[in-house]
């Protein structure tokens, strides 16, 4: 991002600001924006000055608006619980002088939020935050549970839609535009095996048995903040993604990510596999705080955990018979490795999904869900 300080300042001067701003400097490790840390006279570290991606939000207006709304919602629950630390519990965004939450330069779209003081993100996991991280994000939709499925527009159009993501992949295989389907005929055949029943959730949501409710999309455990201090939960942060969507499709991208004892795009398949450990205590964490479930939503948290794993081998395999023109690659065959590394992990969940049935009933029969 090339910019000049005072180009930052001459961006930061269309919001109202408290302090001099004495420096803009990069902060933090995010993959789709840009993040600033903005410090003011006296070396306060006050504000964040992020550059919207326009490339994967093509509406800034509505994703301003989403979280807007999220973060009106949260602030307004906690002041009725008589939180004190209100700033440092939810994000704060500050509009610019056209009263929207972002303003265009002409060429990018930019958005302040007050820093969080005396606060960090973890991105390794453990059991210990695996709970926390549960009851963070629970927590976080028990308090949006109340939002109505149209107070949110979707910010990436059927983001989690199995059936959407499928017709993707039928399409690429169909067109086969760089002859690449011979090579995962066995890929393709499996994926196609577990189709019908991966489109569980959209069946159920037509047949009035699902809802859709305020989703964060993207609940990795560095998407929380914590103090610093004594390592209490504060927030849930990187709000891009907030929009309705299914309950499995959060808890199950969690578990997708953070209870495999391998890598994403792991190469060795033997490192691949559920640790159960993160599950039990994640779930136990999420089923804490998470009080607005149905018990339809509870019986499906394990097939949540398959139907992601399954979503993104889809997504990885689509984008390597389409020629890689989605996901950045590190060589020509890493898509592929991802995939095949998502599909030991959806065996390894299909292999454990009877002990993990078995984990949740138990837990959702203990009254105080502990």
């Amino acid at each position: 991002m090339e910019k000049t300080q005072k180009q930052f300042l001459q961006i930061l001067s269309r919001f109202s600001l408290e302090g001099k701003v004495s420096s803009v400097e990069p902060f933090g490790n995010g993959h789709i924006n840009d993040t600033l840390k903005v410090t003011v006279d006296g070396g306060e570290e006050k504000y964040v000055l992020q550059r919207i991606n326009h490339a994967i939000f093509k509406d800034v207006d509505k994703l301003q608006q989403n979280i807007h709304t999220v973060t009106s919602h949260i602030r307004r629950r906690l002041e009725e619980t008589g939180e004190m630390d209100i700033d440092r519990k939810v994000l704060t965004f500050l509009p610019a002088e056209n009263g929207k939450y972002y303003h265009f330069d002409g060429n990018n779209y930019w958005r302040v939020c007050l820093f969080i003081p005396h606060s960090k993100s973890y991105e390794e996991i453990n059991t210990e935050k695996a709970f926390e991280a549960g009851q963070a994000f629970g927590h976080f939709q028990t308090m949006l549970a109340d939002l109505s499925e149209e107070s949110l527009g979707e910010t990436i159009p059927n983001f989690h839609n199995m059936e959407f993501r499928l017709t993707q992949f039928r399409e690429a295989v169909s067109a086969d535009m760089i002859c690449r389907t011979k090579k995962v005929q066995e890929l393709i055949a499996a994926i196609e095996k577990r189709a019908e029943s991966m489109c569980i959730q959209e069946k159920l949501y037509r047949e009035g048995k699902l809802i859709k409710r305020v989703n964060h999309c993207d609940t990795k455990v560095n998407n929380i903040l914590f103090d610093e201090k004594d390592g209490s939960l504060l927030c849930v942060i990187d709000l891009d993604t907030v929009m309705p969507g299914f309950v499995l499709s959060d808890y199950g991208d969690f578990i997708r990510t953070g209870a495999n004892t391998g890598a994403e795009d792991d190469p060795d398949l033997d490192r691949i596999g559920v640790n159960m450990e993160i599950f039990r205590a994640y779930t136990r964490g999420y089923l804490e705080t998470a009080s607005f479930l149905t018990p339809t939503e509870i019986n499906l948290l394990p097939y949540g955990a398959r139907l992601l794993t399954y979503m993104q081998a889809v997504r990885f395999l689509t984008d390597y018979i389409n020629g890689d023109t989605y996901y950045k690659i590190q060589y020509p065959e890493h898509n592929l490795v991802r995939t095949r590394a998502q599909f030991k992990f959806l065996l390894s969940l299909e292999t454990h999904a009877e002990e993990m049935c078995l984990e949740v009933s138990r837990l959702k029969g203990n009254g105080k869900r502990n």
